[in-house]
């Protein structure tokens, strides 16, 4: 038994033996930083915690943010009482406050929670930094906007930004450092740590971040339409007013149920679209008096000027994080459909930008690059992963990280994660166990095992294995990085990983050996430039060979 004093009140949670490394460690888990969003405070921003009298247990996790889990196919799950996160810290009372590890969880900001059964602490733990993992409201509940001040958007980043605040208030009861603490996340995750690092409601509230497989720059991280998407499940739900109050009390008043995996496509290429679409995300809000506002502007724009001055970044991919976007039912289809339509590959937030020209224009070229003289079926479902792999992840983080270099007011690390280990279980748990075979692959998320003790695998690694030697490896890396801003500040790990500059584009790559390079992925980057580039223009028309 351990208490803390927070603002609200006493918290009581557990002492916890660490088998890893066989220390002790204080655990707090379901501790509200927020009122539950219920009622009028549906979609609203979070308001405050209240105070509690006596002794709150924190020995158990609070519930995850409903949800329909479509990746493990678990169903509907969790409450929309969720704002609660975890602590777990080495030392309540250390000699000297211990850096912060604060943990954004991933999952197409559909799913996914802030619990054990992922994000067990014990390998961070080990290295001594206090660790925390949140909550956020997710999909319609989190990201709905009606651009109207009653629903503006948002209101997960907002949950993030609430619970960013409390640990700020509250973290040095626990033994950390209010003064460091080191934001990251993953994939989702990713992207809303790359958009904390440019809100205005963030400032100050944390020295450095570590995005992974994930940026603002991603599509797939902000809306396209996000109005017209509330319109379209208004719709799907019964509801044809287009009245701001009448959609606003429409929504509110539904039942959980309805308004959970109830996203509704806006355009013929996305309802076409086979697999996975990520429908609510980030909003570019808009004004209404004081409210405060996540992000606004043009997303390109702020990252060029707008990162927050100072704070150390550390960021990257996995070496085939594409394999997320394969499901093995559709991937025929899925080529077949790219065989015979190619503006399939034509990225979201271009098409709604493009004509139908531009768009197969563009889609013959990106065609030719990946499949060369045509689509071979199911041969070149490696050559789609590349596709996927580079339009969704690689290419934003190449061009954030340049961004970010240009501006120079920022230290940024770039990675390459090729670790392969038994615990590279992605595509095996996505069903890709056969397509794949024999051959050694590190799929999106299979960094996360490296970093965490997922309880849900249900086994220990052994602390003299090559596999642990692994994981000591890359905890080694991301904690010397929240602890000094620098993740080889020594020689122990036999590398130096140097800051990426825009002259030599440095970057680490971590797999099995450690082996510094400069240039990731360099012809399939440029190609997306020359496309970024020329296609900055909506109403320019360009033709396959300019391309």
């Amino acid at each position: 038994m351990v208490q803390v004093r927070v603002s609200e009140g006493l918290l009581e949670g557990e002492v916890v033996h660490n088998e890893y490394g066989g220390t002790l460690y204080s655990s707090f888990k379901g501790i509200p930083f927020a009122q539950p969003p219920l009622g009028d405070l549906r979609f609203k921003a979070p308001q405050p915690p209240k105070p509690w009298d006596g002794v709150r247990e924190a020995k158990e996790f609070g519930p995850k943010c409903i949800q329909y889990d479509s990746f493990i196919k678990a169903g509907l799950l969790g409450s929309e009482d969720c704002l609660y996160l975890n602590v777990y810290t080495p030392k309540v009372n250390p000699d000297k406050p211990l850096p912060v590890m604060f943990w954004v969880h991933g999952g197409a900001f559909m799913t996914g929670g802030s619990n054990d059964d992922l994000y067990g602490p014990e390998f961070l733990l080990r290295k001594g930094v206090v660790v925390v993992t949140i909550n956020y409201r997710l999909e319609i509940l989190g990201f709905l906007s009606l651009d109207t001040k009653d629903v503006p958007g948002n209101a997960g980043m907002k949950d993030q930004v609430a619970a960013l605040r409390w640990v700020n208030k509250n973290i040095a009861n626990f033994g950390g450092d209010p003064n460091n603490i080191t934001i990251f996340g993953e994939s989702a995750g990713g992207a809303s740590i790359s958009y904390l690092l440019i809100s205005p409601m963030t400032k100050g509230l944390f020295k450095r971040a570590i995005p992974q497989s994930g940026a603002a720059l991603s599509d797939w991280s902000q809306t396209v339409r996000p109005r017209e998407r509330a319109l379209a499940v208004a719709r799907k739900l019964g509801c044809y007013s287009e009245d701001d109050k009448e959609l606003y009390e429409f929504f509110k008043n539904q039942p959980i149920e309805s308004l959970t995996n109830a996203a509704a496509p806006i355009s013929l290429a996305e309802a076409n679209k086979k697999g996975l679409e990520i429908y609510f995300s980030i909003t570019d809000e808009k004004k209404f008096g004081n409210n405060e506002r996540f992000f606004y502007g043009n997303v390109v724009d702020v990252v060029s000027n707008g990162i927050h001055e100072g704070v150390d970044i550390m960021t990257g991919f996995t070496s085939d994080e594409g394999l997320i976007w394969i499901e093995k039912e559709t991937l025929n289809e899925r080529l077949d459909m790219i065989r015979n339509f190619p503006d399939m590959l034509v990225t979201k937030q271009l098409s709604f930008n493009l004509s139908v020209h531009q768009q197969i224009e563009l889609g013959k070229k990106i065609r030719k690059f990946y499949f060369n003289d045509g689509v071979r079926i199911p041969e070149d479902w490696e050559q789609l992963v590349k596709y996927y792999s580079m339009n969704t992840f690689i290419f934003p983080t190449m061009k954030f990280a340049k961004l970010c270099a240009g501006a120079k007011k920022n230290k940024l690390y770039l990675y390459r994660f090729s670790c392969k280990s038994e615990r590279n279980l992605v595509a095996h748990f996505t069903g890709l166990t056969e397509l794949i075979g024999s051959k050694p692959v590190t799929a999106h998320a299979d960094d996360l095992l490296y970093l965490f003790n997922a309880k849900l695998l249900n086994t220990k690694v052994d602390m003299k294995s090559y596999t642990f030697q692994l994981i000591d490896k890359v905890t080694t890396l991301w904690t010397n990085f929240a602890k000094f801003g620098n993740p080889t500040p020594d020689n122990s790990l036999g590398v130096t990983w140097a800051p990426f500059t825009l002259e030599k584009e440095e970057y680490l790559d971590i797999g099995n050996e450690l082996v510094p390079g400069v240039k990731a992925d360099h012809e399939e980057v440029q190609l997306w430039e020359k496309i970024d580039k020329l296609f900055g223009s909506p109403t320019q028309i360009v033709t396959a060979d300019e391309i």
